[in-house]
C-alpha cells in the first residue's frame, strides 16, 4: 500500500523540458477541439515551454499563448482581446475546411484569424508561434504577426505597428499604453487615449528621421533586443539579457505592462524543473515610473509612498470608481463656473512641487504667488494656476499628467469651493487626498463685488507667518529626534537597520499614532495588536507591541523584522516599519481592513462566497510558496491558520505573523525546533521530535483549506458524532461519493470542490513526503495538474 501512495506522489513532480530535441513543432490536424473545462484544453509546444488554447480569465475563457513552464503561466499572446471572454461551453476547433473558429453555445462562430484562404494544418513551434499552413506547407498565418502586448525571442515588431499593454494582469483587453515602431525609426511609449505627438511621449530611442528605411524591433535568441532595417542590420541596439548558462533553458520576452513600463525579461528554467524570472532592463526606472505618462488618470496626481508610486486624488476631487489607483478623480464640491452668479465664493490651495502637463490655456507674466492665486481667482474658467520660473500658468479641467517631484521647484495653486457664505475661513487639507498637512488654505473670493484690500492682505500675512512658524517648529523637533535616537539606539541596532530598508519609528510616534494603544485589533503569542493612523498622510497602521520579558521579546523582535523586511509579496502582509527604542519592541504593518479569514468563515452569519472561498485557497498557497521557496533565506511559518490569513480592502488574503517563524539556511531543507503554532493545525511530525520541514505548513494548510470549503472549524462538538472531525467526515463524504453533504444547500461547482477536498485531503497525509510542495499544490488548485485519488489520511483522527 505505501509503494503505491508513494507512486501516485510522484504525480507531483514537476515536468522537465530538457530532454525533449525534437520536433520543433506540434502539428494539429484538421477537425480538431479545444475545450475550456475538459480536455484537451490546450495544445503544447514540443519541449512543452508553452501552450496554446483556453485559459481563465475573470468568470470566462479567453484564447490565447502562455508560457506553460512558468508557475504564474504568464499570458503572452491573446486573440481577440477586446472581445468578452467566453462560457465553459465554447470550443476551439480547426475546422475540417481549415479554418480556426471560436465556437460559442448556439452555434455562433468567431474566427480567430484573418486569412483569406483555408488551412490544411496548423503548427505550435517551440518559439511561442502558432502557425497555419496551406497544402504547400507555406505560411499562411502566423500569430507572430498579430502581437498584442508581448514580443519573444524570434519576433519583430514591424514599422509602423504597435504593441498595446494590458488592462491589468488579469485581464488582457486592451489598457492604457501603447508602444510604437513608427514609420520614422522611432520607438515610443505613449499613453493609448494620446494624440501620439511628442508632448505626449514618455520615453523614446530618439531614432527618429529614418523614414523609408523600414526599421522594426527584433528580440533575437540570446536576448538582444535590437531595431533592425529591413536588410536586418543593426541600427541600434536597445536592450540586452546577459545569459552565460548552458546548463538551463532560457526564455525572452519583452512586454509592455499594465503601469505603463516596457520591460526586458528572462525565464531560467533548470534541469531539475525549479524556474526564475528576472527583469533583464526596463526603459523607466523603478523610480522614476511617475515620468510614466497617464500612469495616473484625471485629476490626480502620482508621487512616491513606501518607495512605491501611487495615484492621489487632488485636494477638492475623490476617485471616481472602486478601483483606485488607475481611475479618474472628480470634483467633491459643485462649480458656478461661468455662468454669471453673484457672490460665488472660492478659497485657494498653495502646494508646492506639485505640477500638471496639459490644459494649460493661458500663461501670464507673474512674480509672486498672490499675483498668480489672484490671477486665477479672477478669471472664472482658470480651476487652477502653477507658478514656475516667473511664470503663471492657468489651467482648466481635467488636470492631466500630475506629478508630485521635490525636486520642481513649483507652486500650484488649486481652486476650492466653500459654498456662497462671505465670511472669510481657513481650514486643514483632508489626509485622504494626500499629505499636504503643511499647506494653508488661503481663503478668498471671486465675486464682482470688490474685495476688501485689507483683509486681503491680512490674511496672506497670517498665513506666511503661520507656516513659518510650522517649519521653524517642525525643524526644531527633527533636530532633537535626531540626537535623541542617536543616543538611545547605539551601535546596538545600526547593523539591524542598515540590513532592512524600513521606516523607523519612535515611541512617542506610535503611541499618538494609537491614541494611547486605545483600539485592541487582536492578540498573539508574542504581543498585541493595535489600530493606528499616521499623522503625516493619514494613512491606516497596525502597530504589534511586544510584551514578554525583554529577552524573548527582542529574539521574537528581530526575528520577525529580518524576516518580514525583507519579504515583499501580494499575500504577505507587508511591514512598514519598527521601533527599537529602549525596552519597547513595536512592528509597524499595513492595516488590513476586512479582518480574519476566522472571522469570515467561523464567526460570519452569512457564509462567504463560494468563487471568493475558491479565491482565497490560492491567495493562502501563493503566500505559503513565496516564504518556501522564492525568499532568502527561506521560512516556514509554523502556524498557518485562519487567525493569521487577513483580508486587505480588496478582499485579498495575505498572510501575517511571523512571530514562530522559523528561518532555514539556503542550504537547509529541515530544522530541529521546539513544537510551534496551534493545536488542531500542527502536522503529525510535531509530536515524533523529528525534523521539521516546509511540509508541516503544507499540513496546516491543507486543515486551512476544508475549513475555508466548509465554512467550520475542524473540530466542532455540537455536531453529529460522524462530523465532530472535519478531516474524518471530509474524507468519509469522499469516499462515498457525498461531497454535498459537506456545504448543505448551497449551490457549488462539482469539479472544483472535488479538486479542494482532494488538495486538502492529499495536503494532511501523515507522510510527509506524501503531500505535495505548495508549488503542485496551485497547479492542483488552477487545474494544471490531474488530482489523484487520496488516501485515507491517517493523521485525521489525531488532529
Amino acid at each position: 500500500m505505501a509503494a503505491a501512495v508513494f507512486s501516485l506522489f510522484l504525480l507531483f513532480l514537476p515536468t522537465t523540458f530538457f530532454t525533449i530535441a525534437e520536433p520543433k513543432q506540434t502539428n494539429i490536424t484538421l477537425n480538431t477541439s479545444l475545450f475550456p473545462t475538459r480536455e484537451p484544453t490546450s495544445w503544447r509546444s514540443p519541449s512543452g515551454l508553452f501552450a496554446f488554447g483556453f485559459y481563465k480569465e475573470g468568470n470566462g475563457f479567453v484564447v490565447g499563448t502562455w508560457l506553460e513552464a512558468d508557475p504564474n503561466k504568464k499570458v503572452v499572446w491573446t486573440a481577440n482581446r477586446d472581445d468578452p471572454p467566453v462560457s465553459n461551453n465554447a470550443t476551439l476547433l480547426l475546422t475540417h475546411d481549415g479554418w480556426l473558429l471560436l465556437r460559442s453555445p448556439g452555434g455562433l462562430d468567431k474566427n480567430i484569424t484573418d486569412t483569406a484562404s483555408s488551412a490544411s494544418y496548423a503548427s505550435f513551434l517551440d518559439t511561442g508561434n502558432f502557425v497555419l499552413y496551406d497544402s504547400n506547407s507555406s505560411s499562411i498565418w502566423e500569430s507572430f504577426d498579430y502581437p498584442t502586448d508581448t514580443i519573444l525571442a524570434g519576433q519583430r515588431l514591424p514599422s509602423e505597428q504597435d504593441l498595446y499593454s494590458s488592462l491589468s494582469d488579469a485581464d488582457h483587453s486592451k489598457g492604457r499604453f501603447q508602444l510604437s515602431m513608427q514609420g520614422d525609426g522611432n520607438l515610443v511609449l505613449y499613453p493609448k487615449d494620446g494624440s501620439t505627438t511628442t508632448t505626449d511621449a514618455y520615453w523614446s530611442t530618439g531614432t527618429y528621421g529614418n523614414q523609408g528605411l523600414d526599421i522594426h524591433l527584433y528580440l533575437n535568441n540570446f536576448g538582444q533586443l535590437y531595431l533592425v532595417n529591413k536588410s536586418d542590420h543593426n541600427i541600434r541596439s536597445v536592450a540586452e539579457s546577459i545569459n552565460s548558462r548552458n546548463d538551463a533553458i532560457v526564455v525572452y520576452r519583452a512586454t509592455i505592462e499594465a503601469d505603463g513600463n516596457f520591460r526586458l525579461y528572462s525565464h531560467t528554467f533548470e534541469r531539475n524543473g525549479s524556474s526564475t524570472m528576472r527583469i533583464s532592463w526596463s526603459a523607466i526606472k523603478d523610480n522614476d515610473q511617475c515620468s510614466i505618462k497617464d500612469f495616473c488618470g484625471f485629476n490626480s496626481y502620482c508621487t512616491f509612498m513606501d518607495y512605491q508610486p501611487q495615484c492621489i486624488c487632488a485636494p477638492g476631487f475623490n476617485f471616481s470608481g472602486p478601483d483606485q489607483r488607475f481611475q479618474d478623480c472628480e470634483r467633491n464640491f459643485s462649480s458656478e463656473g461661468c455662468n454669471g452668479k453673484k457672490n460665488m465664493s472660492y478659497s485657494i490651495l498653495p502646494i508646492k512641487n506639485l505640477s500638471w502637463k496639459e490644459n494649460i490655456y493661458g500663461t501670464v507674466p507673474s512674480h509672486s504667488e498672490e499675483d498668480c492665486s489672484n490671477e486665477c481667482l479672477r478669471d472664472c474658467a482658470c480651476e487652477a494656476a502653477m507658478l514656475k520660473d516667473d511664470k503663471c500658468m492657468k489651467l482648466a479641467l481635467p488636470l492631466v499628467y500630475g506629478r508630485r517631484d521635490l525636486s520642481v521647484q513649483t507652486m500650484t495653486f488649486l481652486k476650492m469651493g466653500i459654498g456662497t457664505t462671505t465670511t472669510n475661513a481657513t481650514g486643514n487639507v483632508s489626509n485622504r487626498n494626500g499629505n499636504f498637512s503643511n499647506a494653508t488654505v488661503v481663503v478668498k473670493y471671486y465675486s464682482k463685488k470688490k474685495l476688501r484690500t485689507e483683509i486681503l492682505i491680512l490674511c496672506i500675512v497670517l498665513a506666511t507667518f503661520t507656516l513659518t512658524v510650522f517649519v521653524v517648529f517642525a525643524f526644531l523637533i527633527y533636530k532633537y529626534q535626531v540626537q535623541r535616537y542617536k543616543h538611545q539606539a547605539g551601535a546596538r541596532n545600526i547593523g539591524l537597520r542598515e540590513e532592512i530598508a524600513l521606516r523607523v519609528f519612535s515611541y512617542d510616534e506610535l503611541l499618538k499614532a494609537t491614541d494611547g494603544f486605545k483600539e485592541e485589533l487582536g492578540r498573539g503569542a508574542f504581543g498585541t495588536v493595535y489600530k493606528g493612523a499616521l499623522s503625516n498622510g493619514g494613512r491606516v497602521i497596525a502597530v504589534k507591541r511586544l510584551e514578554k520579558v525583554i529577552e524573548e521579546g527582542e529574539r521574537e523582535f528581530r526575528a520577525e523584522t529580518r524576516a518580514i523586511g525583507r519579504t515583499h509579496h501580494r499575500n504577505l502582509v507587508r511591514l512598514l516599519g519598527f521601533c527599537d527604542e529602549g525596552s519597547h519592541r513595536l512592528l509597524v504593518y499595513e492595516y488590513m481592513g476586512n479582518g480574519s479569514l476566522a472571522s469570515l468563515i467561523f464567526k460570519n452569519q452569512r457564509r462567504l462566497d463560494w468563487t471568493d472561498r475558491v479565491r482565497i485557497t490560492t491567495d493562502i498557497a501563493r503566500g505559503i510558496l513565496y516564504l518556501h521557496e522564492d525568499c532568502e533565506p527561506h521560512i516556514i511559518h509554523c502556524d498557518i491558520k485562519p487567525q493569521n490569513i487577513l483580508m486587505d480592502d480588496f478582499w485579498t488574503a495575505k498572510i501575517s505573523d511571523f512571530g514562530l517563524a522559523k528561518l532555514l539556511m539556503s542550504d537547509q531543507t529541515r530544522t530541529f525546533t521546539g513544537v510551534r503554532g496551534t493545536r488542531g493545525y500542527l502536522a503529525p511530525e510535531w509530536n515524533k521530535n523529528t525534523p521539521i520541514s516546509v511540509k508541516a505548513d503544507v499540513y496546516s494548510y491543507g486543515i486551512v483549506l476544508l475549513e475555508l470549503v466548509c465554512c467550520r472549524r475542524n473540530l466542532e462538538l455540537d455536531v453529529a458524532d460522524e462530523e465532530i472531525i472535519l478531516t474524518e467526515w471530509v474524507y468519509s463524504c469522499f469516499i462515498r461519493g457525498e461531497l454535498g453533504k459537506l456545504l448543505g444547500s448551497e449551490e457549488v461547482e462539482k469539479r472544483m470542490l472535488e479538486r479542494l477536498v482532494k488538495v486538502g485531503l492529499w495536503c494532511i497525509q501523515n507522510e510527509p513526503n506524501f503531500r505535495p510542495s505548495m508549488k503542485n499544490v496551485i497547479l492542483m488548485l488552477e487545474g494544471n495538474t490531474d488530482v489523484p485519488i487520496p488516501p485515507f489520511p491517517a493523521s485525521a483522527s489525531s488532529s
